[in-house]
């Protein structure tokens, strides 16, 4: 018998596989043999799920919720690619304790799907848990080049609190 083992993380203490590699070790020491499947709910751990399943690293940087640039990655196996707003735009990208909804912006979860695109993605896996940002996805709409105006036809760059401003979009 083999037993599978596929947990998701234990938020705040352990990671996906870091669960699954002490269940997996204990089953060990019960002389049950187990495969290891770590999982994520489509928040921060999906792309290490891909990375386990034989997707590789790619680096990107992106915009953090708050605008700050900051480093992160996606997975990417050749055809598909999994993108987290958790890792790209998040409550983790966020100064501890300093929630912003309506300043922050998915802009860098758009700047990652436009480096998966460039990396010639045909298929990407939009992993949406763990967003500091209330606009939407317009942010992330604008990475790819849509152009939210206001009434004047002015510029908006899309979060929160300037959604109600935007009346034209330009795709």
């Amino acid at each position: 018998m083999t037993v599978l083992v596929a947990p998701d993380k234990f938020k705040g203490s352990l990671t996906a596989l870091e669960v699954a590699t002490a269940i997996g070790e204990g089953l060990e020491a019960a002389g049950v043999a187990s495969r290891l499947l770590p999982l994520a709910d489509g928040g921060d751990g999906s792309v290490a799920a891909a990375l386990h399943a034989g997707s590789t690293t790619r680096p990107v940087g992106v915009r953090g919720a708050d605008g700050r640039r900051h480093e992160t990655v996606f997975a990417f196996d050749g055809t598909t690619a999994v993108v987290e707003v958790a890792s790209t735009c998040g409550l983790s990208t966020l100064p501890r304790d300093a929630l912003a909804p309506m300043t922050s912006s998915s802009y860098g979860f758009g700047q990652a799907v436009l480096a998966a695109l460039d990396a010639g993605a045909r298929r990407i896996v939009l992993c949406l848990g763990g967003s500091a940002s209330t606009d939407g996805g317009a942010g992330l709409l604008a990475a790819l080049g849509v152009r939210f105006r206001d009434d004047a036809g002015r510029d908006v760059e899309p979060a929160g609190g300037t959604l109600a401003r935007i009346t034209e979009v330009d795709v």
